[in-house]
């Protein structure tokens, strides 16, 4: 469980769009502010999502090799294939000129409220459904899976923390690289959207196969 959640913890905290659109929160006219608001939801929102698998699973893991197991080993295979499927189809298909989103012209006169609701629209939820199955296997009564399951959500933000904390220590300094940040994260956007997903499905797909027929 607990290298799963790392591996889908990275892929979630290096994703390019929620941090390309962090960087211009944080551009903004009340950017720490807003970035807070766009920080804590992102964070909340996991939170809430493992919460709601623990309270599903009584905080105890399925018996292996049991039919619940085996359902979530099911799904999370059918979420690896459709990351590697979607990797596939954003490598082959052409080139698109991406303009930036409509939302982006209003962004100095966001309230802090849609901030927050920015977070939840840009959250990967593929991966997150991923981290959401991984953490089926935790046992709360072990001091270690707690530690794990912190640790997951605290790296699927890390990026966003470090991104805020920069912003309040060197403001001056950190807008000027980190949006430098935000015109690289914008070039290579495509290559890290397929390459991260891609990787992502793939493990996920290899482990979860490994353990069905284990």
């Amino acid at each position: 469980m607990v290298l799963d959640l790392v591996v889908i913890g990275a892929a979630v905290t290096l994703g390019p769009l929620h941090n390309s659109a962090f960087i211009l929160l944080l551009s903004s006219r009340r950017g720490v502010r807003q970035g807070l608001a766009f920080l804590l939801s992102w964070l909340a929102n996991l939170i809430v999502v493992i919460t709601c698998v623990l309270l599903l699973t009584g905080a105890q893991p399925p018996a292996r090799h049991s039919a619940p197991s085996t359902a979530v080993l099911a799904a999370k295979v059918a979420l690896g294939l459709a990351l590697v499927l979607y990797g596939a189809h954003r490598h082959r298909r052409p080139p698109r000129p991406h303009g930036p989103p409509r939302w982006t012209a209003r962004i100095d006169n966001a309230s802090p409220a849609a901030a927050a609701g920015l977070a939840w629209m840009l959250q990967p939820w593929a991966l997150v459904g991923a981290g959401a199955a991984t953490a089926v296997d935790a046992d709360l009564s072990t001091l270690a899976d707690w530690l794990a399951l912190t640790a997951y959500c605290l790296l699927a933000t890390l990026s966003l923390i470090v991104m805020e904390m920069y912003a309040v220590r060197a403001p001056t300094v950190a807008n000027a690289r980190l949006n430098a940040l935000r015109s690289w994260l914008a070039q290579h956007q495509e290559q890290l959207i397929v390459t991260l997903t891609l990787l992502t499905g793939l493990w996920l797909t290899a482990r979860s196969i490994a353990e069905l027929v284990a």
